[in-house]
């Protein structure tokens, strides 16, 4: 009986430690992979900062050339999106033939 909760603990031990391990492992590839997220979009980031910007400067007045530039900046991240999207199945496709 000794035996046996002795094989017991130490499996115990072992799935923890196991457990433990996956979960740091997750953290540094979840990191990883945000950080290359983050620099792939500053871009993105930047362009979408400078549309909050026109946007807090906005008044009766100029209304219609902000509403444009607006528009302007709002289509460039559509396109971009669906570029990436497109070059995104067009990498799928060349994988599986």
């Amino acid at each position: 009986m000794h035996k046996t909760s002795k094989l017991l603990v130490i499996v115990l031990v072992v799935v923890i430690m196991g457990f433990g391990i996956g979960i740091y492992l997750q953290d540094l590839k979840h990191k990883e992979s945000t950080a290359a997220a983050w620099e792939a979009n500053r871009f993105n980031v930047a362009k979408f900062h400078k549309i909050l910007k026109y946007n807090s400067m906005m008044n009766t007045t100029n209304w219609a050339t902000m509403k444009d530039s607006i528009s302007q900046e709002l289509d460039s991240l559509v396109i971009l999106r669906f570029r990436k999207e497109m070059d995104s199945l067009n990498a799928l496709k060349s994988q599986n033939p």
